[in-house]
């Protein structure tokens, strides 16, 4: 059976003018504002109205566009000297869509789609989103594929020691033991997690087993503890909020490292390493880390390999 990999994300601007695009498409999406399409339409043109300038300053300060494109088509360089499939990058909110990827897959006579989620933890708002776009495009174009989605692999041993081997390459000059480890996620709204939201779940077991994985190779820090970054508005989200964390510190020296992201983008490379960074500024912090996400690495590029080839 022929085959293709799609690497699912939500996608980053490539540049300034995008971000409308790409702020209209995640606020039009059901999965993240799951009420009526004319409440969503609504509650949507409110916000980008309100945040739009602001979100193109903060991206001008990471040189016009989002990092998350190119580490993508460099994990895709990488994953090629691996994989013998054709790859694609398949983003949700701005382009590459999936539209063109199966156009060309339907061309080729790939029988079947191998979806790979850039999200380690399964939520509706990332996975089920992506997957569900992925379906809707093919059945506009009456394509008909197999798809096989890619189990979530938060606890899988590999992509855990992938994981901690940022964290122990970034922190490799320092005295662990004076550092507090903060694993940072992504945020949801407690409506979602009610809804039955298996993300909250996954965090935390991906949580647990970093510190297994950390303890096993003797390294030790301060602490390690979970927090959540994001949040928007004044509805109730998971908690603790990093920000609230990083203003009562434990100690004054921190390690940041995002767990719900594989590619780095504005949220670790502005919200963590700029924004938060300056809350740590101003309370006083004497060192302030922010650990990389996967990105290219070896050990996750033949995780996804490998994980590829157990299909």
């Amino acid at each position: 059976m022929k085959q293709a990999l799609f690497l699912l994300n939500m996608g980053g601007p490539n540049h300034i003018e995008e971000i409308e695009i790409f702020l209209t498409n995640m606020f039009a999406d059901k999965n993240i504002l799951p009420i009526n399409r004319y409440l969503r339409k609504l509650i949507a043109s409110i916000i980008i109205s309100k945040r739009l300038e602001e979100v193109k300053e903060n991206y001008r300060l990471l040189g016009g566009k989002s990092p998350l494109p190119q580490l993508t088509q460099d994990l895709i360089d990488k994953l090629s000297t691996k994989i013998k499939l054709p790859i694609y990058a398949t983003m949700r909110y701005v382009a590459p869509f999936a539209t063109e990827a199966l156009i060309q897959c339907q061309r080729d006579g790939v029988e079947e789609l191998l979806l790979f989620p850039l999200y380690p933890q399964y939520s509706t708002t990332t996975t089920l989103s992506s997957l569900e776009d992925i379906q809707n495009r093919a059945k506009a174009l009456s394509y008909t594929p197999k798809i096989t989605l890619i189990e979530p692999y938060y606890d899988k041993y590999e992509y855990i020691e992938a994981s901690c081997e940022k964290i122990i390459d970034a922190t490799k000059e320092i005295e662990r033991s004076s550092y507090d480890l903060i694993l940072s996620a992504h945020g949801l709204p407690m409506s979602i997690i009610k809804a039955g939201d298996p993300y909250e779940k996954e965090i935390t077991a991906n949580v647990s087993a970093i510190k297994t994985y950390l303890h096993s190779k003797n390294i030790f820090f301060q602490s390690i503890s979970l927090a959540y970054q994001s949040k928007v508005g004044s509805s109730a989200w998971l908690e603790p909020n990093l920000a609230d964390v990083l203003r009562n510190p434990k100690s004054l020296k921190v390690v940041i490292y995002p767990i719900a992201f594989t590619i780095d983008n504005s949220e670790t490379h502005f919200e963590l390493d700029i924004e938060h960074r300056e809350i740590a500024q101003k309370v006083g912090y004497e060192d302030y880390i922010v650990v990389e996400c996967m990105n290219d690495s070896d050990k996750f590029v033949n995780f996804i390999a490998k994980e590829v080839d157990s299909l």
